[in-house]
């Protein structure tokens, strides 16, 4: 089945002889993707700042970062299957212009609510734009060994742009102000924009129909799950609002796929996610995005607040990382995954980064950044770029024409709606952490020193959770992805010699 489904994926610009213009539309995309992704995190390392020009609490802080994933996450599905419905290059074209326009209205806030609105707009349009780019990037390139070259550059682009978001946000915020690390989007969009009018064509309609009921479904399960998340962090686990989303969270997306095996035109298709490496790709995603926040939040505010780190040097900080992501993720699409597949290259990036924040737990008051830092923000750099690089390619290979768009999103999904998740999630336990620290070790009003530790003990405790959440993903991964390489496309040169024997058995 999933032979045949792969087909129409492979039409007559497959192969070397493709779109004359394909290296400069994979520019034009890799700026577009860079931008969210620098999105992600760029505004992170501006939070202090915003928060002292602004005058909101700490408990507020999270809703800058939880106001952009939450709809950004929850609508993924939806738009991934609207570029399916009404055109790529639309649905790029017109995630670009609101963009931009809701990354104007941030920078110019002038008050936290302004913010958040202008965020969660980001979000949304953000929700367009990320699907509808990896699904280009999937039809544009068919010729194998290309694919793997375009894919390799691609997944160096994504899983560094959060790294990279927090230099550019420590580069803005110590030199200009805060409100240009949203105005900084209006330059890439303008880009992105721009060639992406001139070199993308407009696609046929492939067939695809929009699933009202799942779209509700699928979209108001997520909101209400990470809401629930979001307003435990902020409140208390105890509080009726946030067992009461998160129950009917989890009923929605019970109903959903429940739903999705009856349907006439599934929102996402069983033939999608029941096939093991695209399946697992896309959980691991979700994995990923859940424990990545703590090195993104919780490692830039240790640097920052306890160490006195400035914007600029805590973003400096994290370049190793960066680069060996950006590295590894070339290594893992162009080399490894066409040798080897996904399975050992997933299992041992999460391993990895299981262990690199493991180390990271061993930060005190007074840690050096060569001794302390370096080594792991290293080990969990490398064990993204093998992650990242599989798992894309993975996670849109061997899906019909129809349903590309959607299969993009399921990607997409995973990391968005994790870090969500995660930001969430590790928020509420390292202010657990920091509160119960200080209730057995300070008598009355603490100490500054007092203050430092208790912050410090919760950063450690976030960074043990994510060590438990790496290395569960590595025991998932070990066991529900496949051995051996990604089947070939159907009429499509293998990479391998192994690959050409690989579509019997799948």
């Amino acid at each position: 089945m999933e032979a045949r489904s792969a087909a129409p994926a492979a039409g007559p610009s497959s192969g070397a002889a493709g779109d004359p213009r394909r290296w400069l539309i994979l520019a034009v995309v890799c700026t577009a993707y860079l931008m969210v992704g620098l999105d992600l995190t760029v505004v992170n390392i501006a939070l202090p700042s915003a928060q002292n020009a602004l005058g909101f609490t700490n408990a507020d802080r999270q809703w800058i970062v939880t106001a952009y994933a939450l709809p950004f996450g929850s609508l993924l599905l939806f738009c991934g299957r609207l570029s399916d419905l009404i055109g790529r290059k639309q649905t790029f074209l017109t995630g670009l212009t609101g963009f931009a326009v809701a990354s104007a209205v941030g920078g110019a806030a002038t008050n936290f609510g302004m913010l958040v609105t202008a965020r969660a707009c980001q979000g949304a349009f953000a929700a367009m734009l990320a699907p509808a780019a990896l699904a280009l990037l999937a039809t544009t390139f068919t010729d194998p060994k290309e694919k793997g070259k375009a894919f390799g550059i691609f997944s160096g682009v994504a899983a560094s742009g959060t790294g990279l978001g927090l230099i550019v946000g420590g580069a803005l915020t110590s030199t200009l102000s805060w409100r240009w690390c949203l105005y900084v989007n209006l330059l890439f969009a303008g880009i992105a924009l721009i060639g992406g009018a001139l070199l993308l064509k407009k696609q046929p309609k492939t067939g695809a129909r929009m699933d009202v009921p799942g779209v509700l479904a699928a979209s108001g399960g997520m909101f209400c799950v990470v809401y629930g998340l979001s307003n435990a962090a902020s409140h208390s686990w105890g509080t009726p609002s946030t067992w009461g989303f998160l129950a009917l969270g989890g009923a929605l997306l019970i109903a959903f796929a429940v739903w999705q095996t009856r349907a006439a035109h599934p929102l996402l298709p069983t033939r999608v996610v029941l096939d093991r490496n695209r399946g697992g790709a896309y959980l691991t995603m979700l994995i990923v995005g859940t424990g990545m926040f703590g090195v993104m939040l919780f490692l830039v505010y240790y640097m920052q607040i306890d160490l006195g780190y400035s914007a600029i040097t805590s973003g400096v900080a994290l370049l190793p990382m960066i680069v060996l992501t950006g590295v590894g993720a070339n290594v893992s699409a162009i080399k490894l995954l066409p040798k080897y597949g996904p399975k050992p290259l997933i299992t041992g990036g999460l391993l990895m980064s299981a262990a690199g924040m493991g180390w990271l737990t061993t930060i005190g008051v007074h840690s050096g950044y060569a001794a302390h830092l370096l080594g792991p923000l290293a080990l969990v750099g490398a064990g993204m770029g093998l992650i990242y690089g599989a798992a894309l390619r993975t996670g849109t290979a061997g899906v019909a024409l129809q349903d590309t768009g959607i299969a993009s999103a399921s990607v997409s999904t995973g990391q968005q709606l994790g870090g969500a998740i995660g930001t969430a999630l590790l928020n509420t336990v390292a202010a657990s952490a920091t509160s119960n620290w200080l209730g057995s070790h300070a008598q009355g009003q603490p100490t500054p020193a007092q203050l430092h530790l208790a912050s410090i003990h919760g950063y450690t405790t976030v960074f043990w959770w994510c060590t438990a959440i790496f290395a569960a993903g590595a025991v998932f991964s070990s066991l529900v992805l496949r051995r051996g390489p990604l089947p070939a496309p159907p009429g499509a040169p293998a990479e391998k010699p192994v690959e050409q024997a690989e579509p019997a058995r799948s």
